[in-house]
């Protein structure tokens, strides 16, 4: 399977707010299947389609035991609790720090075929799927703490 580039900090791409998926078709397909080959590659958890330069509202995280969940056009319905917790990304290798996230998420989307589906995910699974959202809407992990922003000082990013 086909593989593709990582958008590292500091390209604006990932500052920028992804569109809508508004066409389900093969071409939605086989960027979902690159972006999971692109993630196992790379030994990611989650990936967002604008991580390989795709500004599209396009997510796959990996469940573990070769199952992964392809989430289009996500929308957070409900939220529930506080948990801070260790935090990487692909596209700033080598940089982790504690982030806050809510314990539980409720969330709407839809499939890689347009059909529309709901998901409850608590723990890490929340944690991979509000970090990814974040990611379609141009927000990044270093954000939310102050170690986070010197990591971007140190690096000359915002």
């Amino acid at each position: 399977m086909t593989t593709r580039k990582i958008v590292i900090l500091g390209n604006n791409t990932l500052r920028k707010v992804s569109k809508p998926v508004v066409k389900f078709d093969d071409e939605l397909g086989v960027l979902l299947d690159e972006m999971k080959a692109t993630m196992i590659e790379k030994k990611g958890v989650g990936i967002s389609a604008v991580q390989v330069g795709v500004l599209r509202r396009a997510i796959v995280i990996d469940l573990g035991k070769d199952e992964f969940l392809e989430i289009i056009n996500p929308e957070i319905v409900k939220t529930k609790g506080k948990v801070k917790d260790s935090e990487g990304c692909l596209s700033i290798p080598g940089f982790y720090c504690d982030v806050p996230r809510p314990r539980y998420v409720k969330i709407s989307a839809f499939d890689r075929h347009g059909k529309p589906f709901e998901f409850e995910a608590e723990d890490y699974i929340a944690r991979c799927v509000c970090h990814e959202i974040d990611h379609l809407n141009g927000v990044l992990f270093v954000d939310y703490t102050d170690e986070g922003k010197e990591y971007k000082k140190r690096m000359g990013v915002e």
